[in-house]
């Protein structure tokens, strides 16, 4: 299942990329690792599109794939910007028993403020969330949330601090004690973005 989700992601990734950057994001209990890129084929303004793994200390292991078509505020809030898209996510959870396989298709959105400076930094806040209908296979549903402070060291390079909520709803009574929610992620995190 993993693997057609991981094939599936790849086949779908733009061709056209007028930019990209790598992120690396690491917490006390997990890790992820993001190659992000800009199509601007996409639309009238582009979209962002991104291809992911993360993984933590339990072993369990996530694939994503997301979309985000993004604008920016032309009135008086210039520093704002705004995006809505998908998210696909595609892994393998771990138990002691038995592993839960499964998928979801997630929408979402993003906002972001940028504060005008010297050195700028931004205060970013996303989520995605999928219900039952885009799930698939063990997988019930699925909520991401994640907030984060970023600060742009170079124009190339921007590190941030961020925290971040990742549970997936399962099937067949897996989870933890509150019912069937199993989480992957629930800490804060660092991070850093190196564009080229």
């Amino acid at each position: 299942m993993l693997r057609k989700a991981l094939i599936f992601i790849l086949a779908t990734a733009p061709l056209s990329v007028s930019a990209a950057a790598i992120d690396f994001r690491l917490g006390s209990k997990m890790a992820e690792v993001n190659y992000l890129s800009q199509d601007a084929t996409f639309g009238y303004g582009g979209a962002d599109t991104g291809l992911g793994i993360f993984w933590n200390e339990r072993d369990d292991l996530m694939a994503t794939g997301t979309i985000l078509v993004s604008g920016g505020s032309d009135g008086d809030v210039r520093g704002l910007h705004f995006g809505v898209g998908g998210k696909v996510y595609a892994g393998t959870l771990s138990f002691p028993i038995e592993n839960q396989n499964g998928a979801a298709l997630a929408i979402g959105g993003q906002v972001r403020y940028v504060f005008p400076g010297k050195m700028p930094f931004a205060i970013m806040l996303e989520g995605f969330g999928a219900p039952d209908v885009t799930s698939a296979s063990d997988f019930k549903g699925l909520l991401e949330i994640r907030l984060a402070l970023e600060l742009e060291v170079t124009p190339s390079a921007r590190a941030y601090i961020g925290y971040r909520t990742l549970e997936v709803e399962l099937r067949n009574g897996f989870g933890n004690t509150n019912g069937n929610g199993h989480e992957l992620d629930d800490k804060g995190h660092i991070g850093v973005r190196f564009a080229f």
